[in-house]
């Protein structure tokens, strides 16, 4: 399979040289600024540091106990220069094309990106079809030119008569069916906006829209991108082909959308957590129940250090069941983006059906999913669902539709696209119908019947065909997650108030041995099923082939083992120069970590890299 990725590198000075007329008039040029999180105790106390210096403060952030402001080099080091907060340098993003300095090709199917930052946050992106530009548009075009709408018997079909096969593959169609539709819940969707094709049927069940990029707080006008459009349809979209079935897995769920990526589908740490801000202050006025998140970042610090991962455990928190996309860097180990390597949530990797939607048996891991574990020993993703060649709403003037025509059905607005933001659209439309059965259910309650119900792939001899690192519980089962009776299963040991106070922070039972090969431990530190190699405890990163396996219903994962649960950790977090934990974990690849506004140690790390994944 080829894969494409687009190369743009980013370097920020921290200084602007003054200017010759400044020297002649002894008037020193106005010093450079640059957008920061500010952190402290509370808002009020962030305000006040930032005033301290001579800055003024953009917007309160209280859902990170923070403010945005534009600081000169001065000012952040003079607030650096304090222990009463921590300063996070945002990004000031730019299109695709004037970021672009370099587009390498290696046999004709690779390209390779860099995005390098200094003191600054890591970029944020969708998890489909992010960063494409006019130079890389031929390029995509021909990678997928040749792809056209299927019946999966190889047939063109116009929309109308086109069945999508997701509802049918997660069991919706059946709760659908018995009225099960969402009806009552309400999803937030923070992404590139939103476009309204009157064939979705929206209509009153958008509450609510804000756009938040660059720090703007009008409602969503449309969807420039087109990921956004792409995912909401997935997730709750109305539209009903001629045999009377729904297109989407949730038709009758009430959506909240919050813009914060651009035409480009780039996105800024600071307008991620104002949407997630303005998600949260909002929660009680639309009952906002579910929030979808389909974009992600490499780690780049500890899961609780995260700006965004805090503001979405305080999300969680707030009684918000949050899903997020695993990642499209697979099928590597330890490859989970943020927010998805929070312990907390629920994270999603993707399947695809090898396009025979009614043939399950040859239905597979899509190579690009990310795996786990973390790199706090967690377990991830929890669940896998559709994500391959998924066909969804998308206005033919979209930025993708433009880059990637050959994608765009001939008859209709529905645009066929793959990665692992479609599948975290899937479950975020099961979790609707999960709530809309029982409304009682807490976060915890959701994540734990979705696991439990949850069907693992296994080979012909009834074992699993991948780990619990690349395919977690299984492909979601809709059907049996809103008949579950399952509690307690999901998030045990964990403590989110704590986690967010800093008290505690946690680790998970994923370990490495010496060969190399991931497994899970038991709580006392010794390896689980480590004598069975094909167990799906253990993974020696070696990716599954690409023959298809039977998504089994009857696979005992364990009677007496939950590989969701979590210890706390010693107050050291010490890091040994290989990457040892103090709790045991030992892990071969390390990632540059950063501590509030200092990048890595040694030379500038790469902030980003966001592969492009065609259909699977």
């Amino acid at each position: 399979m080829t894969r494409f990725f687009l190369v743009l590198t980013v370097i920020f000075s921290c200084s602007i040289a003054p200017s010759a007329g400044a020297a002649v008039t002894g008037i020193p040029a106005p010093e450079h600024t640059q957008r920061y999180l500010v952190q402290a105790a509370s808002v009020s106390a962030a305000r006040r540091s930032v005033l301290r210096v001579g800055a003024t403060v953009q917007q309160n952030l209280p859902i990170v106990h923070g403010v945005a402001a534009r600081l000169s080099v001065s000012q952040a080091d003079r607030l650096r220069a304090g222990t009463a907060v921590r300063l996070f340098a945002d990004r000031d993003l730019r299109t695709s094309q004037s970021l672009l300095s370099t587009l390498t090709s290696t046999a004709g199917d690779l390209v390779s990106t860099t995005l390098v930052a200094t003191n600054s946050l890591p970029l944020v992106t969708t998890n489909s079809l992010p960063l494409v530009s006019s130079v890389t548009g031929a390029v995509v075009s021909a990678a997928s030119g040749s792809s056209v709408p299927q019946d999966g018997t190889g047939v063109n079909t116009p929309t109308l008569l086109y069945q999508t096969n997701y509802p049918i593959l997660v069991g919706a169609d059946t709760l659908q069916q018995a009225g099960i539709t969402g009806a009552g819940v309400t999803i937030a969707m923070l992404d590139s906006g939103l476009w309204q094709d009157l064939s979705q049927n929206y209509g009153g069940r958008v509450l609510g829209t804000i756009d938040v990029t660059n720090g703007g707080a009008g409602p969503v006008t449309g969807d420039p991108y087109g990921h956004g459009t792409h995912i909401t349809s997935i997730a709750a979209g109305g539209a009903i082909n001629l045999s009377g079935n729904y297109l989407g897995i949730a038709p009758g769920a009430k959506l909240v959308i919050v813009r914060a990526f651009n035409g480009e589908g780039a996105g800024r740490y600071i307008d991620v957590i104002s949407g997630l801000n303005w998600i949260l202050a909002h929660q009680s006025k639309y009952h906002i129940r579910v929030l979808n998140l389909s974009f992600g970042a490499p780690p780049e610090s500890n899961y609780w250090n995260d700006p965004i991962n805090q503001a979405v455990m305080a999300v969680w928190q707030a009684g918000i069941v949050v899903v997020t996309a695993a990642g499209n860097s697979g099928p590597s180990a330890m490859t989970i983006d943020v927010p998805g390597n929070l312990p907390y949530v629920i994270t999603v990797g993707a399947l695809t059906d090898n396009y025979t939607p009614y043939n399950l048996s040859d239905d597979r891991l899509a190579s690009f999913s990310s795996a786990g574990p973390t790199y706090e020993g967690f377990v991830k993703p929890e669940v896998i669902a559709p994500g391959g060649h998924m066909v969804a709403s998308m206005s033919s003037q979209s930025y993708l539709a433009n880059i990637d025509p050959g994608s765009m059905a001939p008859t209709a607005q529905m645009f066929t696209m793959s990665g692992t933001s479609m599948a975290t659209a899937v479950a975020t439309g099961v979790v609707a119908l999960m709530l809309q059965s029982d409304p009682t259910l807490s976060p915890d309650d959701v994540k734990c019947r979705l696991l439990a119900s949850a069907r693992p792939a296994v080979n012909a001899s009834g074992a699993l065909a991948y780990s619990v690192f690349e395919q977690g519980a299984g492909l979601v089962n809709a059907v049996s997650a809103v008949n579950s009776s399952a509690t307690g299963c999901a998030n045990r040991g964990l403590n989110i108030a704590a986690d967010l106070a800093g008290s505690q922070h946690f680790g998970g039972p994923a370990n490495e041995d010496a060969n190399g090969n991931f497994y899970v431990m038991n709580m006392a530190g010794s390896t689980w099923g480590g004598s069975q190699p094909n167990d799906g405890y253990s993974w020696s990163t070696a990716y599954s082939d690409s023959q298809g396996y039977t998504w089994s219903e009857g696979y005992a994962w364990s009677q007496t083992y939950n590989w969701n649960q979590a210890y706390t950790w010693n107050n050291g977090y010490t890091w040994s120069k290989g990457y040892t934990w103090s709790k045991g974990y030992t892990w071969s690849k390390s990632v540059p970590w950063w501590n509030t506004s200092s990048s890595p140690t040694g030379s500038a790390q790469a902030a980003s890299v966001v592969p492009w994944v065609p259909n699977e």
